[in-house]
């Protein structure tokens, strides 16, 4: 692992009174305006600039007149699940009279509007068919419906192919011809936009003038979860519907099922940050789609009754803890298949399979590969009928998705489908083409990266003086974010004097530290450490690279270091 300084444009921006660290920081990740850290509302990128928005909002608007049953189809993500409440509810706050939700379960059906979710979903007798993050694919899905007579209206993010759906709106910030300036929206955030879109139509149209204007932003709490959830990157536009929905969430005014997860998790609402979205509520929630079926995450968001979205947020919570233990298992089978490949040996884009690997745990096994080798990783399960179902999970400067459309063009038939993003991609392929497909993908590694790619670095904001390890700092960088994606939290490094050392629970590593000079002492602690090397008293001397936070214990704050990466020196 190596740890580089990030890089800072030449000049500095002037961002207003903001302190010279914080000024460094948000240079370093692209800010150039003081107005880019204005995190209001009123900040949002107009809806108007999104394609196909007014026909979306047209078929909506008929559908609240003449009280259609509107049918929503969604993923089995969080993204999928915060967009899918957060559709439900906000149609229903718009006055839509009869609205219900699908989503299809990863095992029996895979994911998004095809031709047999089409069918399921005409025993609920819809007229009006909306898809949240996903259906930019579903080109037969959508045809079948549309010959069943239905109106299809698709919202997503996803990367479109080469053939678009046929339906009868669709708004999608990548698709070609879109000017949005964010193409970074979620799921989740996409049908958010639909839905202040149609309420401004609706108080153009008068339905406003005797009763209050529904309030959408009593929803940004599930948007700033599914937008962490899904790893989106964080602009300046995603920033402020995470922002919003946190300050929703550490108000207390979050939805009971995200009041109820945080419980669980024995987390603080008032102190909630960003990166609790994503490693804490986010893993519980996708717990459901990954092991059964996402409707139970999605029922736990509608509720308004506390007490059942407590039960189900226990509910959540179990099937967590068996996704960790499924997790676990598959790790030791995944690192088994490498362990006497010598790292030279080692192809550039990895690609796993065993026959016994859970459907839905594949790609946070292709992410903890791909973390430990520092490289594009893919792995597969038997999905039946002859097929492999692969999950993939990519590094910087790897496009994963537009290297599978590679592969695709030139081994015509190797893949079945595929589809993603730039860092995350799914696939399905006929089992006897795993090992061709194995070489081709490594080969498109190969071509694009360098062995110098693969060794893994980190990113540093650099050292920080003995004087700036104090609350008031780490307390301003908790909430100098949101951060996330593409805007990350501040990573420093340094050496410290090892003063203290133990293991706490199976793998975290519990250290008092001493600043190089001696004059500072600091609490820190890693997670996930190497047993055959920690603890060992003979270390004295540790390079770190840290994030400064606060720790909460019995009421009393104190600056902990949350060590990233150890090492001796």
């Amino acid at each position: 692992m190596r740890i580089e300084p990030r890089q800072l444009p030449a000049t500095l921006p002037f961002l207003g009174d903001i302190p010279p660290l914080l000024t460094r920081l948000y240079a370093a990740r692209g800010v150039q305006s003081e107005a880019e850290l204005d995190k209001s509302l009123a900040r949002l990128i107009p809806f108007q600039q999104l394609k196909g928005i007014d026909a979306a909002v047209d078929l909506l608007v008929t559908a609240l007149e003449q009280r259609q049953r509107i049918l929503i189809v969604g993923d089995f993500d969080a993204d999928g699940a915060t967009a899918s409440t957060v559709g439900m509810l906000g149609l229903r706050l718009l006055g839509a009279a009869h609205v219900d939700y699908l989503v299809p379960n990863r095992f029996e059906y895979g994911y998004g509007l095809t031709p047999e979710i089409v069918e399921v979903a005409l025993t609920r007798e819809p007229q009006l068919l909306i898809t949240v993050d996903n259906g930019i694919s579903s080109v037969e899905g959508v045809a079948a419906a549309k010959r069943a007579g239905l109106k299809v209206l698709i919202t997503d993010h996803h990367l479109p192919g080469d053939e678009l759906p046929l339906a009868d709106a669709l708004v999608n910030p990548n698709q070609p011809g879109c000017e949005f300036p964010s193409k970074a929206l979620a799921g989740v955030g996409v049908i958010f936009y639909v839905l202040m879109a149609l309420r401004a139509r609706l108080r153009s149209l008068g339905w406003y003038e005797n009763k209050p204007q529904p309030n959408i932003g009593e929803l940004l709490d599930l948007v700033a979860l599914g937008s962490v959830a899904d790893v989106v990157p964080l602009d300046a536009n995603n920033r402020i519907l995470v922002h919003q929905g946190l300050e929703r969430i550490r108000a207390g005014r979050a939805r009971p099922g995200i009041k109820a997860i945080l419980e669980v998790a024995k987390r603080d609402a008032a102190r909630i940050t960003s990166t609790d979205l994503g490693f804490i509520v986010g893993p519980r929630l996708n717990a459901a789609g990954r092991l059964d079926d996402m409707s139970l995450g999605i029922e736990c968001l509608l509720t308004a009754d506390a007490n059942l979205a407590r039960e189900m947020a226990a509910q959540l919570d179990g099937m967590n803890q068996d996704r960790k233990s499924i997790e676990q298992g598959m790790q030791r089978e995944a690192l088994a298949q490498l362990k006497d490949l010598p790292v030279e040996s080692m192809p550039f884009g990895l690609c796993l399979f065993d026959p016994e690997w859970h459907q839905g745990v594949i790609g946070i096994l292709a992410s903890r590969m791909k973390e430990r080798y520092f490289r594009p990783t893919i792995a597969f399960a038997d999905a039946g009928d002859g097929l492999l179902k692969g999950s993939g999970r990519s590094v910087q400067g790897f496009h994963i998705r537009d290297a599978l459309s590679v592969v695709a063009a030139q081994h015509p038939n190797l893949i079945a489908k595929y589809g993603g993003h730039a860092m995350a991609a799914g696939l399905t392929l006929p089992q006897e083409n795993f090992p061709l497909f194995a070489e081709a993908f490594d080969a498109e590694v190969r071509r694009q990266l360098r062995e110098e790619d693969l060794t893994g670095r980190m990113l540093s904001d650099g050292t920080l003086a003995v004087e700036e390890f104090h609350l008031e700092l780490a307390r301003a960088l908790r909430h100098a974010g949101p951060w996330g994606q593409h805007f990350p939290e501040p990573l420093f490094h340094g050496v410290f004097q090892l003063v203290e050392q133990r293991v706490v629970g199976e793998r975290h590593l519990k250290v008092v530290l001493k600043s190089e000079c001696g004059s500072v002492k600091l609490d820190g602690i890693a997670f996930g450490i190497d047993r055959d090397i920690w603890p060992n008293p003979t270390i004295q001397w540790v390079e770190l690279a840290y994030k400064l936070d606060v720790n909460e214990f019995r009421g009393n704050e104190t600056v902990q270091l949350m060590i990233a990466h150890i090492e001796p020196r």
